[in-house]
Formats: structure tokens, sequence, C-alpha cells
């Protein structure tokens, strides 16, 4: 009996049900002073438009969080002071703060002038900034001064202004804080305008946890740019697997349907336990008889479940490799699931991330003939030290990133026994005629048709470039994130801000991706024994 079509709208998640907003009230907003240079004659007062403001009486947002996430604060909007740092990590952060009012200093101004030349990510950023705040100011009909409406290019959902620092501003800082330097000078106008806005509420936003720090020192307030954090807490974070409870089958099972189809066998569902699934996630049963499934395709209050490929058994090995643990034969499956074209495998060092997803490209290289060749990609961010200018070409200057390549290649190049020294060595040739390394530098305006692409360290990428990297994919290709998000060397990111929570986050529940934490590490005992106790 063939699977049923699949659904015309996503399941239904219980859980995911909004609870009631609170009582609305209007409140009047009252504009900001007009800032003048000191000597400029006085404008002609002018009428401000009517305008009201839709407040909740909730408790005050964090900076920088989408609509929705936060509920709206009564009284007059916020004025959020932005750090260059956080126009460089969001370019359309000026867009990200609801109704209240975005201030840049002119300090910001220059820094964001320094940063603008070369071909760098930063640098890419700080050109899109500079636009975005030359469209502004073009489309603007009021004074700048009188501040210019966020909305004005389509952005809806940005109902405040942006203030531009007109006049100077000086706040009374400590002696001992260098004047000259560009956090101490947004500072001073961060005391400034708290002075000079003594009944509204003045906030600093920065992604430097220094200049947050000597902010909240000098009484200021401060806050984090969180716009962009999938997670408060990575405990949280879609593991991909399911355990179910022993009563199952008493509780899930009345009405269950079963046949075959292609190899695989299904069962259809109905209970409870369908409005907390979510497709392509795994589910397993371990109280005497062995039961592991993955849900493909949850339709109302009733899911189908197709029973896993063992990959742990000798006869299903790839490329010479069987999985090891529980979580290691799931990430396999979603390998080598023909209609799965994006996974993600999270896992601390030694899990086997990298061998896995190497396995599996060869296999479906080399073997099966279903992708042309492999990508291998990474963030370049060093652990200590920059080794300084590489010589050679694109691949050769990607060697040295690419360590963990060379040693999986070399594993999976012995597990043929019998193939003797000539046989590997030949072996080996082919295989590096199939494998091109790539640098993240140029990756933009590129198409990969039928490849299979491994993104490797994805946890050091932001959500725009991995978004950039994703978004190459082409008819046939199928892209891989690996990574260890307790392993975090680009500055500004954190756990639940990494492109790679990021993206299991958006694509959990699709019916072409999965996700996989690894949870036991196989490399060696003395490697899970150092992760433990060090």
């Amino acid at each position: 009996m063939p699977l049923p079509k699949a659904p015309t709208k996503p399941a239904t998640l219980l859980t995911s049900i909004p609870t009631e907003l609170a009582p609305i009230e209007r409140v009047q907003h009252t504009p900001l002073p007009i800032l003048r240079a000191p000597g400029a004659p006085s404008p002609q007062p002018t009428r401000p438009p009517p305008s009201t403001r839709l407040a909740v009486v909730e408790s005050k947002p964090q900076a920088g969080r989408s609509p929705g996430k936060k509920a709206r604060v009564i009284g007059e909007p916020r004025l959020f002071v932005l750090d260059t740092n956080v126009l460089l990590h969001d370019p359309t952060s000026l867009f990200r703060f609801q109704e209240h009012d975005v201030f840049l200093p002119m300090m910001t101004l220059e820094e964001l002038d320094s940063q603008k030349k070369g071909m760098s990510e930063v640098a890419r950023s700080a050109r899109q900034v500079s636009r975005t705040l030359d469209s502004l100011v073009a489309s603007s009909k009021t004074p700048i001064e009188e501040g210019i409406p966020l909305a004005a290019l389509g952005n809806k959902d940005a109902a405040g202004r942006l203030i531009f620092q007109t006049q100077a501003l000086v706040g009374a800082l400590p002696d001992s804080l260098p004047a000259g330097k560009a956090d101490n000078q947004i500072l001073g106008v961060v005391r400034a305008l708290k002075d000079l806005h003594a009944t509204r509420d003045v906030v600093l936003v920065s992604k430097d946890i220094n200049m947050r720090v000597k902010a909240r020192v000098l009484g200021l307030p401060a806050e984090d740019y969180t716009n962009d954090k999938v997670l408060e807490d990575t405990d949280l974070l879609y593991s991909g697997v399911q355990q179910l409870p022993a009563s199952f089958w008493d509780k899930n099972g009345k009405g269950m349907e079963s046949w075959q189809h292609g190899g695989f066998t299904y069962y259809r569902i109905n209970g409870p336990i369908v409005s907390g699934l979510l497709v392509n996630q795994f589910v397993y049963q371990e109280n005497g008889t062995n039961f592991y499934a993955q849900v493909r395709e949850i339709r109302g209050k009733s899911a189908v479940l197709r029973v896993l490929r063992d990959y742990t058994h000798a006869k299903n090995a790839v490329w010479g490799v069987t999985a090891r643990n529980r979580e290691q034969s799931f990430a396999l499956n979603l390998l080598m699931d023909p209609d799965c074209d994006f996974v993600t495998l999270i896992g601390q060092a030694g899990t086997g991330k990298t061998l896995l997803t190497l396995a599996a490209g060869l296999s479906q290289t080399l073997e099966t003939k279903r992708f042309s060749e492999i990508i291998v990609t990474r963030a370049t961010v060093p652990v200590g030290d920059d080794i300084g200018f590489l010589p050679g070409t694109e691949e050769e200057k990607m060697a040295p990133w690419m360590g963990a390549l060379e040693d999986n290649l070399e594993v999976l190049n012995k597990t043929d026994e019998n193939a003797g020294e000539w046989g590997r060595a030949a072996t080996n040739d082919l295989i590096r005629t199939r494998i091109r390394i790539k640098s993240l530098n140029f990756m933009r305006g590129r198409t990969f048709i039928s490849k299979f692409l491994i993104i490797d360290e994805a946890q050091n990428l932001t959500p725009r470039q991995m978004k950039t990297l994703i978004t190459r994919a082409g008819p046939g290709t199928k892209v891989i994130c690996l990574g260890n998000i307790a392993q975090i060397d680009t500055p500004y990111l954190t756990e639940g801000s990494s492109g790679l929570t990021y993206v299991v986050d958006r694509f959990k529940g699709w019916q072409h991706s999965g996700h996989v934490t690894l949870q036991r590490g196989e490399r060696s005992r003395l490697a899970d024994y150092a992760t433990e106790i060090l």
C-alpha cells in the first residue's frame, strides 16, 4: 500500500497555541525635542500630526526583539542607542525595535565609515547599512533633526523613528576614562541623552560585553541585541529525537494501520502523542523490544511512522562504516535518504559527525552516482593566533583548515582490508578527484547542481552567512551542516545566536530536512574521559 499523499497544510501543534493578549490601550506619543547646533535659528513651530501607538500592559521588551516576541510597554517609546557592532552584526537591526526610536551617535557613523572598505562580511554589512541610511534620509520629507520614520522604506513593523546626532552631546563621565576612545564617546552620548530625556528610557544596545559592563558600572541601562537569538537556553534546542513512553502503544495504537512499501514498514498511529511530533523526527522505544522509527507524515491527529534501516548491522555498512550507537544510526538514515535535502548534525568532539557524513557522501557519489562530487567548506576561524598569509591556490590555502577531512579520509581508505596497498592508493586517488575544498569567501553567486555540500564547523557562522551558503543549493544538491555549539570561536556569537542553532530551529518539521544531536563520543576512551572531566 503506497504512502498517502502529503498533507496540503502543516500539522497543528497543540503546544504552539498562543495565549490571549492583554487589554490594549492607546497612548499618545510625545516627539523628541529638536536637536539643533548652537547658534542655529529656531524653526517655526509646527503642529505635529496626530499619532497614536498601541501599548500592551506588560513588562519592557528586550532590545532588538522581533514583533511578537515581547509585549510592548505602556507610555512613551524607548530610545535605543546603537553601538556599531550591532549594525555590523545585523544590517537590518534598524528595523527590529517595533514602535521604539533608534538613535545613532556620530561616532557610530564614523566607525561604519572606517569598516566599509574590503570584501569581508563586515565590510559588506557596513556598506549595506550605509545604503539603508542613505535611502532613509532621501525618502524623508521631514527635517532630519525631527527624526526619520523607519517605516519609510516599507518596513511596517518598525513604527519608530531614526534619530541622528546633530549636535555635540557631552555627558559627564569619570576622568579616568580616555575621552578619545570611541566606546567612551558613545557612553558619553548615552549619558547626555539620559539627562536630556529624564522621563524616557534611554538604553544602549551593544554586542560588546565589556561595553555593556562599563555602561552598567556608570549607571546606564545596556542590553544585548537579541533579535537573532533563537533560544535563551540551548538545552531547549530541538534534538530531532524523542523517546516513546512505555504506554505508547496502549494510548496511541487504537485503530493502527500497518503496511510495507519500498522495502520499509509503515505504521499509522492516532493518539495524544501526535501533537508533540514533527515531520522527520526520530522516535524510539527500548523496553525489551526495540523500536526505531521516523515520523514521515502528520495529518490532523494521525501520524505515519516508518521503521528505520539498522545501520549498526554490518550488512548495511556505508563505505565500510557501521553506526556504533542509536544516534549515529539515525544520522545515517538522514544522510542516505534521497528525499532529505538538508541535514544538520550537532555533537561534541568525537561523536562521528564528519566520518559519517563523508562515508555517506562517498557512497552516494562513487557507488550510486547520485551526486557528481563532494564539496567541503568551513569557517576559517583560528583557535589560537593566526598563522598569517598562506600561499597557493584556493584549495592549498584551505588545506591547513581541513585537517579533520584528511584524518577521516585516512580512516575511510582503510575500511577495505583486502584491497592491498596498491588498491588503497588507487582508491585514495579516485576519492580526491571527487572532493573539492572551497572557501566561504567565494560562495556568493554560485549555484551547486547535484553536489554533496558539507559545511563543517557551522557553529562559527552567523545566520546571514548560513543563509548565503544554503541558498547556493541547486537541483539535486544535498546540504549537510556539522558543528558543536559548545565550541564557538567567532566574536559576538553565542550558542543561542549561532547560525547553526538558527537553521536547526527554522528547518525543524520541514518534510525535506532532518536533524540529530549526537550524544555519545566514539573516538576513544581517552577522548571520552577527557570530555567528561576537563
